[in-house]
């Protein structure tokens, strides 16, 4: 199992990015998908923020980045998004993929930092 994230950089307040979650080595398109950030002040733990079923690509959202953040995910290419726009300087973090249950080997993330 081995899940890379990319796509994080530097961005100014109010800009964009859009992050990759490339897969492999497990059924991606049988697994109900999310993306996670590293909580603030707490290198270890993760929080979630969005998430994308399996079936018919439904989509959940942490609230604060509900408006702002869309998830999506190719199956053809074992690939999930994070589309991340009106970003603000508490964004700032690492963000990672995993499965809905946090069930996967984490990858090493993508660090974003926004700038005020």
């Amino acid at each position: 199992v081995h899940l890379m994230e990319s796509g994080g950089g530097l961005v100014q307040s109010e800009g964009s990015l859009r992050l990759s979650c490339a897969a492999s080595g497990f059924s991606f398109s049988n697994r109900d998908m999310s993306w996670y950030r590293e909580a603030p002040g707490k290198e270890r733990e993760r929080e979630w923020i969005a998430s994308i079923n399996q079936f018919d690509d439904r989509t959940d959202y942490k609230k604060s980045v509900s408006g702002r953040f869309t998830i999506s995910r190719d199956n053809a290419l074992n690939t999930m998004y994070l589309q991340m726009r009106r970003l603000k300087p508490r964004n700032t973090t690492v963000y990672y993929c995993n499965d809905i249950l946090m069930g996967l080997s984490w990858g090493q993330g993508t660090q974003v930092v926004v700038s005020s």
